[in-house]
């Protein structure tokens, strides 16, 4: 039985968008948008030669299976709204597949993580 999300060796990668903005943790973010509402997704990388960290958009390997999940709809609708000078609602990789009890992604010894709802 398998305890993380393992990448496919096949996938398709056709919900969810590259969106470049101006936000204050990150400057690219993966955005699922229905309608006027969106809702933008990160993941956090690694340097391993600087050892830095960023936030940036979710690997495209993730995006279909998070867009398809039976719960996406209903965790969407609560927490997506309309832009806002720019800028969609945020959530990390982590919470939305926390809260959609998907199988977490393996957790590297660099991660951070936010302790507050928003981002």
């Amino acid at each position: 039985m398998r305890y993380h999300y393992e990448k496919p060796t096949i996938y398709l990668s056709m919900y969810g968008k590259l969106y470049i903005c101006e936000h204050p943790v990150y400057n690219s973010c993966t955005l699922f948008q229905i309608s006027n509402k969106g809702l933008a997704v990160i993941q956090q990388r690694y340097d391993a030669e600087t050892k830095s960290t960023w936030w940036s958009e979710v690997d495209p390997w993730l995006t279909d299976d998070l867009y398809l999940h039976p719960g996406f709809k209903k965790y969407f609708d609560e927490r997506a709204e309309e832009c806002k000078d720019g800028l969609y609602p945020t959530v990390t990789i982590r919470q939305i597949m926390w809260a959609l009890k998907m199988k977490p992604i393996v957790r590297e010894r660099w991660e951070t993580v936010f302790d507050r709802r928003d981002i």
